[in-house]
């Protein structure tokens, strides 16, 4: 029984999968110059870096607070 639902887990993450990923195949399949042409590319490049940065500094502000509840262990034990 364990394996069949297994089985149906997989089945629906490569359903899901292939659902999410054809919309992607298709924008791929257009003309390049469409983006640069309407101005959107760098509205998405504008995102992506904005993104990127933000994720950079969440990770740096989490690296921060961890170094300071290390030093708070080290200073009760």
């Amino acid at each position: 029984m364990a394996l069949k639902s297994e089985g149906m887990r997989y089945l629906t993450v490569i359903f899901f999968w292939l659902l999410c990923s054809t919309p992607v195949l298709l924008a791929q399949q257009t003309d390049p110059d469409f983006m640069r042409s309407m101005g959107k590319m760098y509205v998405v490049v504008g995102v992506i870096a904005a993104i990127f940065l933000g994720l950079i500094v969440f990770l740096f502000t989490i690296e921060k607070r961890l170094t300071k509840l290390e030093n708070q262990i080290k200073e009760h034990e």
